[in-house]
């Protein structure tokens, strides 16, 4: 069966990433005769350039038309003084809402060629594979009312954080269900002695686990977690959390691998259509330079083919890939360390496509 993939460069690096995934696409269509057709759309600040709306009616439609999404990047100072509601990172989180992306996956692997690259210990990071699953749809960033208001004479900022125990079970059951495919531990991380919000998450996730009784579970402040992603990351197997949270943490465990550019996340519905992108941002500072990591990106088109089209043989080839191209030597700038080769952003995707080309077919 034909699958349609829908490619929305964005902004910044956005397009120059995303070009180097879709060259990977290229090689293992190919390569694994897959019958996969494209389309692609303006999204973010370069929509809101063209059209006025950072997520236009059109390409909405045709994400709810695509059987997965491949996102490149969102925003940059361009568009800072723009109006709230048409700044890009809107259309992101409209985007989001309106497929009811819930479920956000950010593993965080590192390559053991990469261990050097770390801001932490090789042997404090050396085997790190965590997955954060974090609630997509729901809490702060969505949350009513908001808003700026004046209030005895002065501006006021609101926002309202929410979770309703459908909410909270939804996501728990992603969590406990891939905790039990990979080390049978869940860590769920609140912050219920001071928001009663996450008081909710907490029991919630406790009485989900009477259900999964071979899954080991255990709960920790959001503090204590993010000292303890960097004091010992490897205690740690799945963790799930709500929005604001899972934004936070997620970006931290990036730096563990070394370098955000190597992050890739999967934002998937409840048929495991989903949208794939890097966790990074859209680094105007270096775009159009040719510079950027694109490795994110091309292990985010892993997961698309992992979970959306139920390709866990071209998934693994991909990442087989970017690991062989690191043993190789070769890096760009962010991951650069003294006696590797120093690679710009095509010749990276260039070598992941030619060792993909290369291998023996699984």
């Amino acid at each position: 069966m034909s699958k349609h993939i829908l490619i929305l460069p964005g902004d910044g690096i956005g397009p120059e990433i995303v070009d180097e995934a879709v060259k990977v696409l290229s090689a293992v269509q190919q390569k694994y005769s897959l019958d996969i057709t494209t389309d692609s759309a303006l999204v973010g600040g370069a929509a809101y350039d063209a059209e006025g709306d950072p997520l236009p009616e059109s390409t909405l439609e045709k994400a709810r038309a695509a059987d997965a999404i491949l996102f490149g990047s969102i925003g940059g100072p361009k568009w800072d003084a723009i109006a709230r509601d048409k700044r890009p990172e809107r259309g992101l989180l409209r985007l989001r809402s309106s497929l009811n992306l819930f479920a956000n996956l950010r593993p965080a692997i590192l390559f053991p060629q990469l261990a050097d690259a770390s801001s932490l210990k090789p042997e404090v990071v050396s085997g790190l594979d965590i997955l954060i699953v974090r609630e997509l749809t729901g809490g702060i960033y969505f949350g009513q009312p908001r808003g700026i208001r004046e209030e005895n004479g002065e501006r006021v900022g609101f926002n309202t954080d929410v979770y309703s125990e459908s909410e909270i079970r939804r996501i728990g059951k992603v969590a406990f269900e891939l905790a039990r495919v990979r080390g049978k531990r869940l860590c769920s991380i609140d912050k219920a002695n001071v928001l009663e919000v996450t008081e909710l998450w907490k029991e919630v996730i406790s009485d989900m686990a009477k259900d999964y009784s071979d899954v080991e579970v255990s709960h920790m402040y959001v503090d204590n977690a993010a000292m303890q992603l960097v004091r010992a990351p490897k205690q740690f197997d799945v963790l799930v959390t709500g929005n604001l949270f899972g934004d936070i943490l997620s970006d931290e465990a990036a730096m563990l691998t070394g370098s955000i550019g190597m992050l890739p996340s999967a934002s998937l519905d409840e048929h495991r259509k989903g949208l794939y992108e890097p966790c990074h941002g859209s680094a105007p500072d270096i775009a159009g330079q040719g510079i950027a990591n694109p490795l994110a990106t091309i292990m985010s088109l892993a997961m698309l083919m992992r979970y959306s089209l139920d390709r866990g043989d071209v998934a693994g080839a991909i990442e087989k890939a970017v690991e062989q191209v690191l043993e190789q030597g070769l890096r760009t700038a962010d991951i650069y360390t003294e006696g590797c080769e120093k690679v710009g952003t095509a010749a990276m995707g260039d070598a992941v496509v030619a060792a993909i080309t290369s291998a023996a077919h699984a």
